[in-house]
């Protein structure tokens, strides 16, 4: 059963996207859920239920500080925000790169030293870090976001150890593919393309349309789905130390235990690696 006194925040919670999906499921189970985002307006959807919104920059020091401020209490911090980076490693802009980091790993890090105080008070206090599937999988041109999650998941890992001793539980979100907008928004704010004198021009065509991610968008399990059945497995006593949960999700949970290079040749076909290479033969 769900205390409806219990509170939760959760960062990245535009409309159309996963952390929108889970600030509705939480709603419907009770909970008083602070909605946070760079851009309130792209709230509007969660306004329109009732959720509190809140206005959150997980870069800005002094954001995070305001947002402290504005919540008496919380049992659940979910870190969810993060963004996308695709490009192949040869030709990463190392600054953009350096940011995404800061975005996915370093920004997630300053919301738990300073939410910290308040969930010490809590007696159920979770912390919850989205990663992803992409922690443990080797995607060509996905390397540096894949690296991200892979680094924020062994930064969880640790940190579920060393809160033990204080009763907070901590959650790694391993998520698969979810269909929600965020193909849509890559390729709408960034639409990557490969810098001029890469080495992959002579396939530009395929390796471009592998970075805007063509043919994968509105795949995956229903957002409402995918956060309902998360929002219950955070319910439980003892919660799980990994979720993993979407399409994809229990597949990539098989090939982490199995020798490396096994699925290789799946992974390149998925993204057109193998016509790249068919390419640069000739």
């Amino acid at each position: 059963m769900s205390n409806p006194e219990r509170s939760v925040l959760i960062t990245g919670c535009s409309d159309g996207g996963m952390g929108s999906a889970l600030a509705i499921a939480f709603h419907k189970a009770g909970f008083h859920v602070y909605a946070t985002a760079r851009n309130p307006s792209k709230m509007a959807e969660l306004t329109s239920l009732g959720i509190e919104t809140l206005q959150l920059d997980v870069q800005s020091e002094s954001s995070i500080t305001d947002c402290v401020k504005r919540i008496p209490s919380l049992d659940i911090l979910v870190n969810n925000a993060g963004h996308q980076f695709l490009m192949p490693i040869v030709d990463i802009n190392i600054a953009e790169a350096k940011n995404l980091y800061d975005l996915n790993v370093w920004s997630q890090i300053a919301m738990i030293q300073a939410f910290l105080p308040l969930l010490l008070k809590s007696p159920n206090a979770i912390i919850v870090n989205q990663t992803s599937i992409g922690a443990n999988l080797a995607m060509p041109f996905q390397a540096v976001y894949n690296s991200s999650k892979a680094a924020l998941a062994l930064l969880t890992d640790s940190l579920r150890l060393e809160l033990q001793p204080f009763g907070i539980n901590v959650v790694d979100l391993r998520t698969g593919v979810v269909k929600t907008n965020l193909i849509k928004n890559v390729r709408d704010n960034s639409n990557p393309k490969l810098p001029e004198g890469s080495i992959y021009e002579p396939a530009k065509e395929v390796v471009e349309k592998a970075l805007r991610q063509e043919g994968f968008e509105g795949k995956g399990m229903p957002a409402h789905q995918w956060a309902e059945l998360t929002v219950r497995d955070l319910q439980k006593s003892n919660p799980p130390t990994v979720i993993w949960r979407g399409e994809s999700a229990c597949l990539v949970r098989v090939q982490s235990v199995l020798p490396p290079g096994l699925f290789d040749g799946v992974v390149k076909k998925t993204v057109g690696l193998d016509v790249v290479e068919r390419i640069m033969k000739k």
